[in-house]
């Protein structure tokens, strides 16, 4: 079973609920409103049975069926995901570790035809997107390997606490998982002009759970989400099979690519173009990742 060739936004998307192609319609700006408010406000809104619910089946099928193309590795990571430097002091958040046990499918392994490649590269799409956060326009990456990825969480393992490295993320839960896998983040738990590295440290070291929101996600659900300045993670998946979940990565700026770092942890390899940018990107801010 696998999306028509012919799909339209119609047909996958609830567009009555959410009028992506007319922006003036009552119901998309009551949508667009809410989106602005809890964005700001909470750093996170959810637009539940975004997809309609004669293609979830779909949706959880062809991710199913690409999951076992994922990168698996376990690493020890941070928070920040940068190198563990003892130079840093004592108490400091970045030298707490997890074992990273998520894995993910790179873009150049999800069939252009499955639904979540047509959803990510549609004009439309986009555009609501954009509208969302309130911005101008957005692009999709340049990387070959990001963009567009699956989550992969196998029962046993988590995605535990870090932050993004882009400011906003767009994910789908494509698949739940029988037990745990929880999304849980801390709203604007840090700024772009400061790490807040207490109020972090409390939350990794359990003390901080008043700062932690869990988030309750259902497939086909889409998740708006500020990752580089709120804490986030999924917590072990436990059960029978793996938690799913697509990840859109667009960027304000065209031409966006990964760090070759960054994307041979995440996916194994590294491809000429990741060479090629190496050393070119610019941040928009001084966090530390």
């Amino acid at each position: 079973m696998s999306a028509p060739h012919t799909m339209t936004l119609d047909q996958v998307i609830d567009t009555t609920r959410y009028p992506l192609t007319d922006p003036e319609n009552p119901e998309a700006l009551a949508v667009l409103e809410r989106a602005h408010r809890e964005l700001g406000e909470l750093g996170c809104t959810v637009l539940p049975d975004f997809i309609r619910s004669e293609y979830r089946q779909i949706l959880e099928q062809e991710c199913s069926a690409i999951a076992p193309r994922a990168h698996f590795d376990v690493e020890t990571v941070n928070v920040y995901n940068i190198e563990i430097d003892p130079a840093l002091p004592e108490h400091h958040p970045g030298r707490t570790t997890f074992q990273r046990g998520n894995a993910f499918v790179a873009r150049d392994r999800v069939p252009k035809g499955a639904l979540i490649s047509r959803l990510y590269s549609h004009r439309e799409f986009q555009r609501f997107i954009a509208r969302c956060f309130g911005l101008g326009r957005l692009h999709e990456l340049a990387d070959p390997l990001s963009g567009l990825v699956l989550n992969v969480v196998e029962p046993g393992m988590e995605h535990p606490w870090h932050f993004d490295t882009n400011e906003f993320t767009v994910s789908m839960l494509t698949r739940q998982a029988q037990s745990g896998g929880d999304f849980e983040y801390c709203p604007n738990i840090r700024t772009p002009q400061d790490e807040h590295f207490g109020d972090v440290r409390d939350v990794i070291e359990g003390r901080g759970r008043h700062l932690v929101r869990r988030l309750p996600l259902r497939p086909g659900d889409l998740q708006l989400f500020k990752g580089r300045y709120s804490l986030h993670r999924v917590s072990p998946v436990r059960g029978e099979h793996a938690r799913h979940s697509a990840i859109f990565a667009y960027s304000e700026r065209p031409g966006v690519i990964g760090s070759v770092s960054r994307t041979r942890q995440l996916f194994g390899r590294v491809l000429p173009e990741h060479l090629a940018a190496e050393g070119q990107s610019v941040r928009g801010d001084r966090l530390l990742d």
